[in-house]
């Protein structure tokens, strides 16, 4: 009996201290830090796509308008209009989430370029797309935080 009461103890204390430590860990990070690092992680994951597709700014590359004819052929899109808007979101929005500046937005114009390229170009690399994926929807649900130049325009 005094075993089991010594053993049931133990756990009580063990997660007890561990629930401290974590209330503390969530405390430091909390949400503007994750909303800042999904940011920033998701942010290059698409700029740095976006930069192999042109020269100098937005010079769309031969290779990429043949990527678009050939590998990616999106559906109800002309290849040459693809390429562009692909380069343009990957160039331009990523800079907005960096901002922090219409997150949200931001994160759901991703999000929908992920599902295209899930859906219609490389419906094996689902791992990856979904972890995009859960990035983008935590910053479509939760904002860009503190950190962000939406909060200090007033928008959540």
């Amino acid at each position: 009996m005094a075993s089991t009461t010594i053993t049931v103890t133990a756990r009580r204390s063990l997660r007890t201290r561990w629930n401290a430590l974590a209330d503390r860990v969530e405390r430091w990070v909390g949400h503007d830090i994750l909303a800042l690092v999904a940011r920033l992680s998701i942010a290059a994951v698409f700029f740095q796509s976006g930069r192999t597709k042109v020269e100098g700014l937005l010079t769309i590359t031969e290779g990429t308008y043949e990527l678009f004819r050939s590998e990616y052929k999106i559906p109800l899109i002309p290849p040459e209009i693809a390429a562009h808007l692909s380069a343009g979101i990957e160039t331009f929005v990523p800079i907005l989430l960096v901002l922090g500046l219409a997150t949200r937005l931001s994160a759901f114009v991703l999000l929908g370029m992920t599902t295209v390229i899930e859906v219609f170009v490389y419906p094996d690399a689902w791992p990856t797309h979904l972890s995009w994926a859960a990035i983008q929807l935590y910053l479509v649900a939760r904002g860009g935080g503190r950190l962000s130049v939406d909060r200090a325009l007033g928008i959540h």
